[in-house]
């Protein structure tokens, strides 16, 4: 009889090399979570990405609005200096109509005085010191004998016929009209005359009987 050893199995012989190869596998093949955290990364590379895209985008947008506002402020402001400039130089102006408008009454005696020979002495240089100021405030004079009436410049304080005119005419002036630049301070008031009634047609009937004769008779 054979004896046997109590407590001791036998085991079946296992080769050797089926170990190695069972352990090779098992160390070539990859764990499972490795290989699902690759794409993973990639996925929060592109959220990072595609955040990044849309903060430029809306740092750019941000900034076009802010461009726009300042040119807009910047075109009223210069608006507005423009406004300011030409509301200042117009009320300079009334300022130095009013003014001048007060001295042409002194300037219509120094007109008189100098007509009738006066303008002598002392009152001569006061007067012409006077002209040199107020001309260089920019004061005009006008109105002149044998220019057409206008009634925009001009003030008719009397009337009369003359055949020697051909349309209304200043024939005299009795108070110079005073302007700065476009403004009338004050008309010429003047004397007009028209022509005189009936004498245009009686030249034209003089004239269409030359011509039916052949021009005028000579000597």
């Amino acid at each position: 009889m054979t004896e046997e050893t109590p407590g001791f199995e036998e085991k079946p012989d296992v080769p050797s090399g089926a170990a190695s190869d069972d352990a090779a596998e098992t160390a070539e093949t990859p764990p499972a979570e490795e290989g699902t955290a690759a794409p993973a990364g990639d996925a929060n590379q592109t959220d990072q990405s595609a955040g990044a895209t849309s903060q430029s985008d809306q740092t750019r947008s941000a900034l076009a609005e802010r461009t726009a506002d300042l040119q807009r402020l910047q075109a009223e402001y210069q608006n507005y200096r423009r406004r300011v400039e030409r509301d200042r130089a117009a009320v300079k102006e009334v300022a130095v109509a009013n003014l001048l408008g007060e001295l042409l009454p002194v300037l219509d005696d120094i007109g008189r005085a100098r007509e009738h020979g006066e303008l002598v002495g002392g009152f001569k240089s006061v007067a012409e010191s006077l002209e040199t100021v107020v001309a260089k405030l920019g004061l005009q004079q006008f109105g002149k004998e044998g220019e057409p009436f206008d009634p925009t410049v001009h003030e008719a304080l009397m009337h009369s016929y003359a055949p020697d005119v051909t349309e209304t005419t200043c024939v005299a002036i009795l108070q110079p009209g005073y302007r700065i630049g476009e403004r009338t301070i004050r008309p010429a008031r003047v004397a007009v005359a028209e022509p005189q009634p009936g004498a245009a047609p009686a030249q034209k009937e003089e004239e269409s009987a030359d011509e039916e004769s052949g021009g005028p008779e000579e000597g």
